[in-house]
């Protein structure tokens, strides 16, 4: 998916995985390979840039805070997962969530499927890989029971649907 996302993306991006705290995460240079975008392990208090790509660190909570980013080591556990896409998606409906949307990919568990739901309510879109085109259905399905998601899309209309929303809200 960003793949297809244009360099001069006129947004920030945030992607979060469940991955193990045992080990380092590569996900940022694997993501690199892929994109246009720049690519970065988010770190506390960066500011958010358009066209920038901020992975979570594995064990830690990514929130929004205003125009930067907030890493969390602190509070325990949501969903058995740290970091949680709960958390990250209900601070981005504490702020300007008309500006957002949200992404929920191939996943298993729940996780995502509450602050889905109250992202949606505060004006946010959120988009849900389609079931035909996921590996793992859990988390998109979730995130559709709860109500919070806008559209379902398959794998290959997400980019092109992003890069809509962002043009629209420019």
């Amino acid at each position: 998916m960003l793949g297809s996302l244009p360099a001069g993306l006129n947004a920030a991006v945030l992607v979060l995985l469940h991955l193990t705290p045992l080990h380092p995460s590569l996900l940022p240079t694997i993501l690199a390979r892929k994109t246009m975008l720049r690519v970065k392990a988010a770190e506390d208090g960066d500011a958010l840039e358009a066209g920038t790509v901020y992975v979570a660190p594995p064990d830690a909570h990514l929130r929004v805070d205003g125009a930067h980013l907030r890493l969390d080591r602190v509070t325990g556990v949501v969903h058995h997962v740290r970091p949680s896409a709960d958390v990250l998606l209900e601070s981005l409906a504490e702020r300007n969530s008309t500006h957002c949307v949200a992404v929920v990919l191939s996943g298993t568990g729940v996780d995502g499927a509450e602050g889905a739901a109250v992202l949606r309510r505060a004006g946010g879109t959120v988009l849900a890989q389609s079931e035909a085109t996921s590996e793992h259905f859990g988390m998109p399905g979730a995130a559709i029971l709860a109500g919070g998601v806008t559209e379902v899309l398959a794998l290959d209309e997400i980019g092109p649907a992003v890069v809509g929303f962002v043009a629209r809200d420019a």
